[in-house]
């Protein structure tokens, strides 16, 4: 861990990690070229894109060819970020040795998603509770909730087997307002758009379109677009799937939805 390689991979893995949990591409490339910087690497090239990273740099007169990482399918998890963050900084403060960052570093990367029964619990309390702020009944509140109970394990069976982005969103959202509409059709709820955008809101690709709007800000308008361009994507299939279902349900039922 002490040579010229394993400083510009440790400063690439703290990248990857980065990148594959959902951090903005400034972020990524600050922390990659701060960590080359406290172990006084000679130079690092660094390009990050949405889904990539090349980079190339040399220490002590040794180079390091450039190196492409491919990253597929990032999922949102804050605490690697956080915890990646303070990382760099006490690289920064000259608190650890290589070996030391790197150990913590794989420690980091092992830091599971939330389980299944807590996410369950919270997909319940934000469904409930936005049903109610957008102007649900108690019974509407009721159904969001139950709809959150059930949207939870779909979207973990969903990721279990790595559908597109399209197609899992499309799926969700058709999910929510198939299950939201029999709620009501079957008397609980007083109204099925409380339901559906209490429960839809899960699937609101929020940390995607906040990115976005920093990578704009950042002159990252490549990573910018891209990352704009995923959030339009989900909000589309979003209203598609929803649209469906009501429409469908509509028909069937003469019109009782609208």
């Amino acid at each position: 861990m002490e040579t010229a390689v394993s400083i510009l991979e440790l400063s690439f893995r703290m990248g990857e990690t980065l990148l594959q949990s959902g951090a903005e591409i400034s972020r990524v490339q600050e922390t990659m070229e701060r960590v080359a910087k406290s172990y006084h690497a000679d130079k690092l090239n660094v390009y990050v894109l949405t889904n990539a990273i090349f980079a190339s740099g040399a220490e002590k007169g040794i180079a390091r060819s450039t190196e492409l990482k491919y990253i597929k399918n990032p999922r949102t998890h804050l605490g690697r970020i956080s915890a990646v963050n303070q990382l760099s900084r006490e690289i920064a403060e000259g608190r650890l040795s290589a070996q030391e960052a790197y150990a913590r570093l794989e420690e980091i990367r092992t830091i599971p998603y939330t389980r299944l029964p807590v996410a369950t619990v919270c997909c319940i309390i934000t469904a409930a509770s936005y049903s109610f702020l957008f102007g649900g009944s108690v019974t509407d509140t009721a159904a969001a909730a139950l709809c959150g109970l059930l949207l939870e394990p779909l979207l973990y069976l969903i990721e279990k087997k790595r559908m597109s982005l399209f197609l899992s969103n499309l799926i969700s959202s058709a999910f929510v307002a198939l299950a939201a509409c029999m709620f009501y059709l079957l008397g609980l709820g007083d109204n099925p758009d409380k339901i559906i955008i209490g429960t839809i809101i899960r699937l609101v690709p929020g940390v995607a379109l906040t990115n976005s709007i920093r990578d704009f800000f950042n002159s990252d308008y490549l990573s910018g677009a891209i990352r704009m361009i995923d959030a339009l994507i989900v909000g589309g299939c979003i209203g598609i799937g929803v649209g469906f279902i009501i429409r469908i349900i509509s028909m069937v039922t003469g019109g009782v939805l609208v």
